[in-house]
């Protein structure tokens, strides 16, 4: 039996690209099973009309193909040689975070590896099988896709430098290498995951899985990655606020978390 490659996604008033976005990954091929967890955050904008649209056709294979625009791979697992595809999806009931949606996430994962995939389309699902590779080839425990090994890609400028500050401060701390530690891109075999107590419900996310993975000697290997950035009249949500808080999350995980 092939693995399964488990896929959160945290969703949070998407309408705009969830359906676009759920094609790409469902389409891309990684001789895997594909394990779909869309989580959302309590949307407001629709979003939640195309996510019970999904609920309704997802066991039923022709319509789910038909709705995703699948065109080599079935919805099932009875093909051989092509990518299986299930999906669940699980609904908060206020707005809780990406740290707290993502948590949702992982409590149903079954798959062998895990990656965290945004909704937005910032991040492109065909470097699925460059941030496969080292752990399938056993070179990696968890890899992460980043947008600056070769320098700087198209997004804001404040983005870019806040980012830098906080990988840099994070490998200081940390004793990691990291070129791009707030990567949406985090590919990590499913056991160790599942051995990780989190707790941030917003953005501290990042900061705290590269700290809990650093602590475990976990060995971290970075790929580069196509990146495509919103600004913020695109509906980016992440502000100064959470840069600030960031700073706290990366010295409370590392010193007394």
């Amino acid at each position: 039996m092939e693995p399964t490659l488990s896929i959160v996604i945290p969703i949070y008033n998407e309408v705009a690209s969830l359906t676009q976005l759920l094609q790409q990954v469902v389409n891309v091929e990684i001789g895997m099973q594909k394990e779909l967890i869309l989580v959302d955050d309590f949307s407001t904008d629709g979003t939640r009309d195309i996510l019970g649209e999904i609920e309704s056709i997802k066991d039923t294979p022709s319509e789910m193909r038909s709705f995703l625009e699948i065109t080599e791979m079935p919805m099932d697992n009875d093909a051989e040689d092509t990518d299986g595809v299930s999906i669940k999806v699980f609904y908060h009931d206020v707005n809780k975070g990406k740290g707290a949606t993502l948590r949702t996430g992982f409590q149903h994962i079954t798959g062998e590896i895990t990656i965290i995939q945004d909704a937005d389309l910032e991040y492109d699902p065909q470097d699925y099988p460059k941030l496969l590779k080292p752990i399938i080839d056993g070179e990696a425990d968890v890899v992460y896709g980043s947008r600056f090994m070769k320098g700087k890609q198209a997004g804001l400028l404040r983005s870019y430098l806040a980012n830098q500050f906080l990988t840099t401060l994070a490998n200081i701390v940390n004793g990691t290498k990291l070129t791009d530690m707030e990567t949406c891109y985090k590919v990590i075999r499913t056991a160790i995951l599942k051995e990780i107590s989190l707790y941030s419900d917003r953005f501290g996310f990042e900061p705290e899985i590269t700290a809990k993975l650093a602590k475990r000697k976990c060995n971290i290997v970075e790929v580069p990655i196509s990146y495509h950035g919103r600004d913020y009249g695109e509906g980016k949500t992440v502000s100064w606020k959470d840069g600030i808080a960031a700073i706290f999350h990366i010295l409370r995980f590392r010193f007394f978390s």
